[in-house]
């Protein structure tokens, strides 16, 4: 799809002629496709869109071909080129032609057609709008043809692709579960402002005898009004000011406890730091890095007296 919407962007056309190459592996009768390369055709003749017919020969560039195959190889030593992809309604006499350029790369390249405009069918199944064809020779009048014939495919993922789709679809990860809910809040809201509104052009209506009294309903409506709160009064606006203001308070002195039990942590730590010097600096020899009067400096900083007066050495 990023390869089609490119095609469209630079070729102003709905449906441009798209092709690319396929790789992946492939077991006996078994193919898988994990990567692909778009692919370049020859200068000389490009068809104008997917529905161009086979009356001019399409030829790929195969030089394009070999080398981004073989740089693909470097990088991904296990994948080989299993076939190609286009984007068609179906396949027609030029995938054909084409087909025949591919047989020198794999004996049965696989053809993967993707259909951007999703059929009715396809929408109630919810189906991909892509199918998978693989090629076969059919005798016809003595002559035999190449065809191209469905074959069934599934696709398998990873939990980390099941994510990625499962964000998206979401409309990603603005803000996770708070996202959900204030989305779920807002069109809760909208609907009940969509009500509210029908309900006053009602009534509107009904006063420019436009519309047609139906007691039940305005008996109901005044219930409705009579049951909400009057928030106009003053003794209501007096109490909502009062209970306002107990909760920032009430927030205030959880904020100011907070710093406070965080400031005792910090002093606590203070004073274990300085009742540690307090001890070193009162241990024979002084503080460590430090040397009293007569004292030279020893291994591992412990200081040694020299002699004095008679004394023997010590520390």
């Amino acid at each position: 799809m990023d390869h089609l919407t490119r095609l469209r962007l630079q070729t102003r056309q709905s449906v441009p002629f798209t092709l690319g190459a396929l790789l992946g592996n492939q077991n006996g009768r078994d193919v898988e496709i994990v990567n692909t390369f778009e692919l370049v055709l020859d200068d000389a003749i490009i068809p104008q869109d997917s529905t161009a017919s086979g009356s001019h020969e399409i030829k790929v560039d195969h030089a394009f071909l070999t080398t981004r195959r073989e740089q693909y190889k470097q990088v991904f030593p296990s994948l080989d080129f299993i076939g190609w992809y286009t984007v068609a309604t179906t396949p027609t006499a030029h995938h054909i032609a084409l087909h025949d350029q591919f047989i020198a790369y794999t004996t049965t390249p696989i053809l993967l057609v993707l259909s951007p405009s999703s059929t009715q069918e396809q929408k109630d199944t919810q189906t991909l709008p892509f199918k998978a064809y693989e090629p076969t020779v059919e005798i016809r009048d003595r002559k035999s043809r190449t065809v191209f014939i469905e074959a069934p495919f599934k696709i398998e993922t990873g939990e980390a692709e099941r994510i990625a789709v499962d964000w998206t679809a979401k409309g990603g990860a603005s803000g996770g579960s708070l996202s959900s809910h204030l989305q779920t809040q807002r069109a809760a809201i909208k609907m009940l402002h969509d009500r509210i509104l029908t309900l006053v052009d009602y009534v509107m209506q009904v006063l420019n005898s436009s519309a047609q009294k139906d007691h039940d309903v305005l008996r109901s409506l005044s219930a409705l009004v009579a049951s909400l709160p009057a928030s106009e009064n003053k003794h209501f606006r007096e109490e909502f000011e009062a209970e306002k203001a107990d909760v920032i308070l009430t927030s205030y002195l959880s904020t100011m406890t907070k710093a406070q039990n965080i400031l005792n942590d910090v002093m606590d730590k203070y004073l274990v730091m300085t009742e540690t010097g307090r001890e070193r600096d009162n241990l024979p020899g002084g503080p460590r890095g430090k040397r009293r009067p007569g004292e030279s400096r020893g291994a591992g900083g412990f200081g040694y007296r020299g002699y004095d007066d008679g004394d023997r050495w010590g520390r």
